[in-house]
């Protein structure tokens, strides 16, 4: 077991890794539930006072899972853990992420936990924390627990795990939804291609989107443990597009594993992804006086252009880290209504403090009726600056600048962008790779500047 200094275990999007090897092996993850319940009375941000002094011995637990296959074992070793330690602990099966951040936040629960690996392969797997305001762990709260699980003067209880205790409580959650369509009339009839990634958003989305009235043609809705997010959801959203013309559909939507992004398709067969959602719900809840301090949080991987197109309307844009839980925080710290990522993670503070794709296309459906207009035309106010994204696998994450001829090559690039676009580079914080993104004028000219970046980095750290 490493040591607490050495110990990480937490990402940009909690505990992320390959089921069944470190840390997501049985022993660990046992070993992490049993921890986290140990943790909770000596962190003084989880989120609330726990609901009766009784629970400091016995704090509740949530817990939900996505479709794959090792998602439902490494829930009965975390729940076992945590009973062991105490925990009261309850299961609602396979259900969205933010379904366990709604539930948590308002039943009587002191964390929630949610096993996924969101838009990864099937091959990995992940755990994800949040506290009882329905918002993920901040990284003080991670340190705690990562202290915990690294603290040899305790040991998990042993033996074989017990079946989790299940509860179906997702008709709240559902409630919650339809609540930010309020009148569903105008929703009847209206064609959707929906895309649920062959993930968690199965078990409850064509219940949704059929009890609104909306006309839907549901695909990826048949897992099997080893489909989810293959060829098919949000990291896949061609597909989707192809569907959404052939069938005639007014518009698509993609979610990923876990739910709690979106990533849509209008009626052209063009694929419309999260700065042109956060520029158009801004606009309408803007229109709405429901923007509070007329801003939004994106992240740095967010269009020069949404920052353009937003400074007319008097509206400004804070920038963070990439990871929603850092759109979060800086929400939270600015009391802001809106806020996401380009790939989809948009939180909507109205409803909830985290990533929610079943929210996100009901509050797209709610701007595209209120406003008249198609989601293409809505999204064609939006002129971006041509982007590239690259993707470099690495052996290790090290400093950039400790590599002379990675650090030439991104100074060689640094100077050729100025003043006439933006580069950043940076580590995925859930996969080893390192991401090249550069803005600019001209396609082929940014493309071939991440090229150069991307090579050099290939050569030396791949």
């Amino acid at each position: 077991m490493p040591n607490a200094d050495a110990l990480r275990l937490f990402g940009t999007d909690g505990i992320r890794g390959a089921a069944g090897r470190y840390p997501l092996d049985r022993s660990t993850v046992r070993r992490l539930g049993a921890a986290l319940v140990r943790a909770l009375p000596s962190v003084a941000d989880v989120g609330r006072v726990l609901l009766d002094p009784a629970d400091r011995m016995n704090p509740r637990l949530l817990i939900g899972r996505d479709t794959r296959e090792s998602s439902e074992w490494i829930e009965a070793e975390l729940a076992y853990g945590a009973a062991g330690a105490g925990a009261v602990v309850t299961s609602v099966g396979v259900v969205p992420t933010p379904t366990v951040a709604y539930l948590t936040r308002t039943g009587p629960f002191e964390a929630g936990v949610v096993i996924s690996a969101s838009h990864n392969p099937y091959d990995d797997n992940g755990i994800k924390v949040f506290s009882h305001q329905g918002e993920k762990f901040t990284e003080r709260v991670e340190r705690a627990v990562e202290a915990m699980v690294a603290d040899p003067s305790w040991h998990a209880k042993g033996g074989d795990p017990d079946p989790v205790p299940r509860a179906d409580l997702i008709g709240a959650y559902l409630d919650h939804l339809r609540a930010v369509v309020p009148d569903a009339s105008a929703l009847k009839r209206f064609s959707l291609a929906v895309d649920c990634a062959n993930g968690a958003t199965t078990a409850v989305t064509p219940r949704l989107f059929r009890a609104l009235g909306l006309d839907t043609i549901v695909v990826g809705n048949h897992p099997d443990g080893h489909n989810i997010n293959l060829r098919c959801g949000s990291t896949h959203p061609e597909a989707l597009a192809r569907l959404v013309v052939d069938r005639g559909c007014r518009m698509g939507v993609a979610f990923d594993g876990d739910g709690d992004r979106a990533i849509f398709a209008d009626h052209r067969g063009r694929v419309v992804d999260g700065d042109a959602v956060l520029f158009m719900c801004a606009r309408q809840l803007q229109r709405e006086g429901r923007l509070k301090g007329h801003a939004i949080v994106a992240t740095v991987m967010s269009n020069i252009g949404l920052d353009l197109a937003l400074r007319p309307l008097g509206i400004s844009m804070v920038r963070c880290a990439v990871g929603d839980k850092y759109v979060m925080e800086e929400m939270i710290a600015r009391g802001l209504s809106l806020g996401g990522e380009q790939s989809g993670h948009i939180i909507f503070s109205d409803y909830l403090f985290t990533g929610d794709g079943l929210c996100t296309a009901l509050n797209v459906l709610r701007t595209v009726l209120l406003s008249g207009r198609s989601l293409a035309d809505l999204a064609s106010d939006l002129v971006t600056y041509p982007q590239v994204l690259l993707n470099v696998r690495v052996r290790e994450k090290v400093d950039l600048q400790s590599v002379p001829a990675v650090a030439r090559a991104i100074a060689g690039v640094e100077a050729r962008v100025a003043n006439r676009g933006r580069l950043l580079v940076r580590y995925s914080g859930t996969e080893p790779l390192l991401r090249v993104m550069i803005e600019g004028q001209d396609q082929d000219e940014i493309r071939r500047w991440a090229q150069e970046i991307a090579d050099v980095v290939r050569k030396e750290l791949g």
